[in-house]
């Protein structure tokens, strides 16, 4: 929506990420209306949501369509598109964004233990679903992001048969692999951009994006935020500093609210808080932990073979390491690294690691706002993708 395009639909299986996207919606509506106060007044907790959504037309929160893609579920999926076409008077689209789960492709599940995996993962053919999206709607181009592990899930069989079956409905296609770091994003986040357009766009071809000097690190994105304990959950509150730094002002992480919401964070037991202060002292002399080396009677678990980095601290020196969905389940791999807060990041500072804008509001538990924040290709990098293909289309 930054890059200009509009929307006709968002198909998404998760209830509390079509919230996201309904709220989303409802921000970038009111700001083009010069309503913007509804939207403030929503993140302060003054009006409901549903106050909020009653504020935008019902034909823009009919875009997002709550549903699980399957061969059953498909042709309502495409009923419903064909409605937001018609009251917007288009009949066609230009372009198509998604992608399959990346876990069944992940190297991170292939090395989780045999009984922990299904010996056929469905999602791995989800691509066959993308592509009747391709058939039936025949856009200009496409987008498909995944991690780096579809190369190679299963010998490639995966990854060699979707090119093949793209090439067949006919699109040209290239890819590449793309750090979201060189997009100015505080992470180091590598995914695999598959970027296929008509064999009729002579002219087109994969964008050659134009890489960031990325000297910020995770220091910036974290110097304004308030000072925080586990367990607290801070929905509204001020900066501590009351001028943005030049990351967070030039690349729009602050843009404009004069406050900062869900500051959330997640409770810590005694023992693992005595294990977060152990790899923040260690960190503090350039030594990352290696769960191996904790001491027998700090451990939690009795496997020091597959998690040997089970416990990990987001070095503010640095690039962030990659955010993933895992921290929906603990924050062991995402420990602050400030020695006086002993805690896991906040659901606002994972969100700043991806990139996303101080404004932008999740809906759902904690938990869900965690695994929305880490399944999230970050906004920096997929708003330079879409300006790069909106000005060759």
């Amino acid at each position: 929506m930054q890059a200009g395009f509009l929307p006709i639909a968002h198909v998404e299986m998760d209830k509390d990420a079509c919230e996201t996207i309904k709220t989303r919606t409802a921000y970038h509506y009111l700001k083009g209306k010069r309503n913007f106060k509804f939207y403030i007044d929503y993140l302060k907790g003054d009006i409901t949501r549903k106050v909020l959504y009653d504020k935008l037309p019902p034909k823009l929160l009919e875009t997002v369509i709550n549903v699980k893609l399957s061969d059953k579920t498909i042709k309502s999926v495409f009923d419903s598109i064909n409605i937001s076409l018609k009251a917007i008077k288009k009949r066609t689209i230009d372009i198509i964004v998604g992608g399959p789960p990346c876990q069944a492709y992940s190297l991170a599940v292939r090395k989780k233990p045999k009984p922990g995996r299904k010996k056929i993962d469905e999602r791995k053919y989800l691509y066959k679903l993308y592509g009747k999206f391709l058939k039936k709607y025949k856009p200009k181009v496409f987008v498909f992001e995944n991690v780096p592990g579809i190369y190679t899930s299963d010998n490639g069989k995966y990854y060699r048969n979707m090119k093949k079956y793209f090439k067949r409905l006919g699109y040209e296609m290239d890819d590449k692999t793309l750090d979201a770091a060189d997009f100015g994003v505080v992470q180091r986040r590598k995914r695999v951009i598959v970027i296929g357009w008509k064999k009729t766009l002579k002219n087109f071809k994969y964008p050659e994006f134009k890489k960031i000097e990325n000297k910020w690190k995770v220091k910036h994105i974290f110097s304004d935020l308030p000072i925080l304990k586990p367990g607290d959950d801070l929905k509204i509150g001020r900066y501590t500093k009351q001028a943005a730094n030049k990351y967070l002002s030039s690349f729009e992480i602050r843009n404009g609210i004069n406050f900062v919401t869900q500051n959330i964070v997640r409770p810590l037991n005694d023992k693992d808080s005595k294990i977060y202060k152990y790899a923040v002292k260690k960190i503090n002399r350039n030594k990352i932990l290696k769960y191996s080396e904790l001491p027998e009677e700090m451990r939690t678990i009795k496997n020091t073979v597959d998690f040997t980095d089970r416990f990990k601290v987001v070095v503010k020196g640095n690039l962030s390491h990659t955010m993933i969905a895992h921290i929906a389940k603990d924050g062991h791999h995402y420990i602050h690294p400030d020695l006086k807060q002993l805690r896991s990041i906040s659901v606002r500072e994972a969100a700043r690691i991806q990139s996303f804008s101080d404004d932008f509001f999740f809906e759902g538990s904690r938990t869900s706002i965690f695994r929305q924040i880490g399944n999230a290709v970050p906004p920096l990098m997929s708003k330079n993708i879409a300006k790069n293909i909106k000005v060759r289309i």
